[in-house]
């Protein structure tokens, strides 16, 4: 259960970590942030990480074989890149509609699942 919790932490940290990074820029689009300054737009990603952190800690720590969970920490960290990937792609296709996937964007995904695959191998 360890294992399921992890990933569902992973997927909401994620979502902050996206959010974080990147709603600034929805925010520029929208004309809402265009006079803002940059330690102001720091601070608002800053406010934002505090949620990502508070879910991506206990996410590792809960999941990492050391404290009884069921990953490593090479496991740990693929899985939180597949996480953060396709959580960017889903909201970078809500909030940012002129982003657009390729044939090369389907590749680097399938190579991450071949990653998966590698890390998880005995």
């Amino acid at each position: 259960m360890n294992g399921i919790y992890t990933i569902l932490l992973l997927i909401g940290s994620n979502i902050f970590m996206t959010l974080a990074w990147y709603g600034h820029l929805k925010l520029q689009q929208m004309n809402i942030s265009n006079s803002w300054p940059l330690i102001a737009v720091i601070g608002f990603s800053w406010a934002i990480a505090f949620f990502e952190y508070s879910l991506q800690v206990p996410a590792n720590k809960m999941g990492f074989v050391g404290n009884g969970g069921p990953f490593t920490l090479m496991q740990l960290k693929v899985i939180q890149e597949v996480v953060s990937l396709s959580v960017f792609t889903v909201i970078a296709g809500v909030m940012f509609q002129g982003e657009q996937l390729h044939w090369n964007h389907a590749v680097a995904f399938l190579c991450l699942i071949a990653a998966v695959y590698f890390v998880f191998l005995k």
